[in-house]
């Protein structure tokens, strides 16, 4: 039996962070830099740009992010933190339009980006990012956490179009957490 922890992605973790982000899908090359920006400001940086980002990101603190490993081994990333940092999700207009939260407000935080290796897929990876990420939230001060889940049974979707996350991981989250039906608000 494996045994899945996360931690939080800090400076020393750095190479944990870049190996869960380069394990198949759009993580590599997207280097969960995509929701801090805007899409012109996306459209105008290189993959070095993105790393770099990304990297003065975790240096700077605070964690924007949480890393899942399999056996001590990077195995999954999640973004998370508040939703005022993350130009693009506060300028996405089916967002603002569908929170009754202020855009503005600091106590929001928002889940965006799930990446997990495909060698470590389908083994409750995302589900133990997402319960981390709460509790590591919740202990920052958030007073509530948005998320953007895909519903996969609706439709066809690409693996790369799951990065948001599943609705299947966040109701089993709610409910392991047994959080009450307004903490976690489905978009």
């Amino acid at each position: 039996m494996s045994t899945i922890s996360t931690e939080r992605a800090t400076a020393s973790r750095w190479n944990d962070v870049q190996h869960s982000l380069t394990g198949g899908g759009d993580g590599r090359s997207c280097q969960c830099v995509w929701p801090m920006l805007r899409n012109k400001d996306w459209n105008q940086t290189t993959l070095a740009q993105r790393q770099d980002a990304l990297h003065d990101e975790v240096d700077s603190g605070p964690p924007p992010g949480l890393v899942a490993y399999i056996d001590g081994e990077a195995a999954g990333w999640i973004r998370i933190g508040p939703r005022t940092r993350q130009l693009r999700i506060i300028h996405t207009r089916a967002i603002a339009a569908a929170t009754a939260e202020p855009l503005d407000d600091e106590s929001v935080w928002s889940v965006s980006c799930f990446v997990v290796r495909k060698e470590h897929r389908g083994r409750g990876l995302n589900t133990a990012l997402l319960t981390a990420a709460i509790d590591y939230a919740r202990d920052s001060g958030a007073r509530m956490i948005e998320a953007y889940p895909v519903d996969p049974s609706t439709g066809e979707h690409h693996p790369n179009e799951l990065f948001h996350g599943t609705l299947s991981t966040f109701i089993t989250a709610a409910s392991t957490l047994a959080l009450p039906s307004r903490t976690v608000e489905y978009s």
